[in-house]
């Protein structure tokens, strides 16, 4: 998904004027948004420790790179459909912009991209040792998967920095991937991905250390596909295409898609990656993000009608040609407006790493959008002055899930999961998955707060229970384990969680509910400017994941504990479950009050509630920024 055209978007200057001209209460119903002046809203829903810039859009990321030279990371993403935007970090929590005003490092208008530059993937050292950014050119517009695809529209072309990031410039040359293979009908061809990988140097007889490139895309009437192509000469000049390294059926899904959407009609944004148990590998299994569209047929009500952001994991062989096999897949994020993650191998030698002492690493980041997938005529876009955010960097792993049941729950097909090992002897196997937590780095600074514990407890019957001390503002991260009984498996009513940003107006309710395998985010009574305001979106959100039945140190048999962290980041929720889950999405409360939280549950069914433990605050990403 690409930007539109940024047209309502203001500068800094003016939201600046205008967020000092009036003064918004929030202790009171909020008016019609979409009257107020431009930028006034500014403040109201920004999140904190998030990446964005300082005004307008965000849009994909991409460009991510560890500098070789300084050992910053360098995050990218687009911005206002005027190029990419990037900021460093060396610490994964605080980011500095590389240009004034998060201007662009690279913008639209050579010869080869004359109406846009979408994503590109950086080679930390490339043309003469600098980093080298592959992106993607574009001449003309519109380009979407049920339209037929113009010849030319989108070619792979490549830009050299050597002021540290702050600037791309251009090869004075035509693209180096000209359109794609001979013949093809394609439904897109863009975002390219740069990776290294000694099991395809291997396959392929390729020189150690060659550089691949994944091009996402898709073919009319066949399905969504990925390009393969490998850098043929020293310079990058040439690169030599290898197949379709991957491709499904239109609108086809992974098992019966309850555990991974569709794969829709067109990919995007696909990364290519291997990991261990600890993180990157370059020996490692097979992953890859992308994204799918058009997938609009969903299986679950809750789930997206146009887009899913997805992982799959498989193997690869080459026999004619090189290919890539499934072998279990899933959601990245199961939010609505979550999509075109892109990540990039974070080293032990970088400054973050070595700062924390992590290893080799996969750092992914999410884009969460404002309102354009939600469709939200209304919005009061020019009002905010700014859409959308990055979520919170998360790093990627082999996930093992040991002493697991052998039955029906553990050994279905299809699924996200897969059994690596038996234990004839406990009747019990190991599950493998993905895994995916905030970066520790960035969750060690979000606990820096003010920390307090609420005491365990039981509930059994419906209820809300205040908690003894609710935050005081609407920037905390809450974390605790749920334990449920044998009898839930088979409860049909049983639902267990969190209100939270509660006040009489207005809260929202996370709960997990075993009748459907899901944890539910209610915002129907989100935000009481829904209630005033077109385009504010407050329909629930819901995303699959499955409590496997596990033995205890004792040999019994019991429901896998429900481990839980529920970031706020004023507007931005994001949901973390069992190290294997996440769910993202926006909460936007309008009254100052509105920062209770409670216990909740509903239903029949003995639940306890323990190690509840509240940080506030939050730290701010942006120290430079004004």
């Amino acid at each position: 998904m690409k930007l539109p055209p940024a047209a309502v978007l203001l500068s800094t200057h003016s939201a600046m004027q205008s967020r000092s001209s009036i003064l918004l209460d929030y202790n009171v119903a909020p008016p019609n948004l979409s009257t107020l002046p431009n930028g006034s809203l500014f403040d109201t829903w920004r999140p904190r420790a998030h990446v964005l810039p300082p005004t307008g859009q965000v849009g994909d990321p991409c460009m991510h790179y560890t500098d070789p030279a300084t050992g910053l990371f360098h995050v990218g993403f687009l911005h206002d459909s005027e190029g990419i935007s990037g900021a460093t970090t060396d610490d994964l929590a605080t980011y500095h912009d590389l240009n004034p005003n998060g201007s662009q490092s690279i913008v639209p208008g050579g010869i080869n991209d004359p109406l846009a530059v979408f994503d590109g993937s950086v080679i930390p050292a490339g043309i003469d040792g600098l980093p080298t950014l592959l992106y993607t050119s574009v001449s003309y517009l519109p380009i979407h998967w049920s339209i037929p695809y113009t010849r030319g529209s989108e070619t792979q072309s490549l830009a050299v920095s050597s002021d540290g990031g702050r600037n791309f410039t251009k090869l004075a040359q035509g693209p180096v991937i000209p359109g794609p293979p001979f013949a093809y009908n394609v439904t897109a061809f863009r975002d390219p991905y740069v990776f290294q990988n000694p099991t395809l140097d291997s396959l392929l007889h390729s020189p150690n250390n060659t550089w691949y490139t994944v091009i996402s895309g898709g073919l009319h009437g066949k399905g969504p596909a990925q390009f393969l192509y490998r850098q043929y000469d020293p310079d990058f000049q040439y690169w030599e295409y290898l197949g379709p390294w991957w491709h499904e059926p239109t609108n086809s899904t992974w098992g019966s898609g309850i555990w991974a959407g569709r794969w829709g009609f067109n990919f995007e944004t696909g990364n290519i990656f291997t990991l261990d148990t600890d993180g990157y590998n370059p020996d490692g299994q097979f992953f890859a993000t992308l994204g799918t569209e058009g997938s609009n047929q969903p299986i679950i009500p809750q789930l997206t009608s146009i887009h899913d952001m997805l992982w799959v994991s498989g193997i690869v062989s080459n026999n004619d040609s090189v290919a890539f096999t499934p072998t279990m897949a899933g959601f990245l994020d199961w939010g609505f407006s979550s999509y075109a993650a892109a990540g990039k191998i974070l080293p032990a030698t970088s400054q973050p790493s070595t700062n924390s002492g992590a290893p080799d690493r996969f750092i992914s980041y999410v884009w969460l959008s404002g309102d354009l997938f939600e469709q939200a005529e209304g919005f009061p876009t020019s009002q905010q002055n700014w859409t959308g955010t990055l979520l919170l960097p998360r790093e990627l792993h082999v996930l093992s899930l040991p002493n697991v049941v052998d039955n029906a729950l553990s050994r279905e097909s299809g699924a996200s999961w897969r059994v690596v090992h038996r234990d004839a002897d406990t009747h019990t196997v190991t599950l493998q998955t993905l895994g995916i937590s905030i970066a520790r780095e960035t969750k060690t600074a979000l606990l820096s707060g003010t920390s307090s514990t609420e005491p365990s407890r039981t509930l059994s019957t419906t209820t809300t229970v205040p908690f003894q001390h609710s935050p005081s503002s609407k920037f905390f991260v809450l974390s605790a384990t749920l334990t449920f009984p044998a009898s839930a498996r088979n409860s049909s009513t049983l639902q267990s969680g969190f209100t939270i940003l509660a006040s009489e107006y207005e809260s929202t309710t996370i709960y997990y509910q075993f009748s459907n395998e899901s944890i539910i985010v209610d915002r129907n009574n989100t935000s009481a400017a829904a209630r005033t305001t077109n385009g504010i979106d407050s329909s629930s959100e819901a995303g699959k994941l499955r409590l496997f039945d596990v033995l205890s140190e004792g040999g019994e048999k019991v429901i896998e504990t429900l481990d839980l962290t529920l970031v706020v980041d004023n507007s931005v929720l994001e949901v973390y479950a069992n190290g294997r889950f996440a769910l993202s999405t926006w909460v936007r409360s309008w009254y100052a009050n509105s920062t209770g939280i409670s216990f909740f549950q509903n239903g029949e069914g003995e639940v306890k509630f323990e190690n509840v433990t509240l940080s506030e605050g939050l730290y701010d990403a942006w120290p430079d920024r004004t």
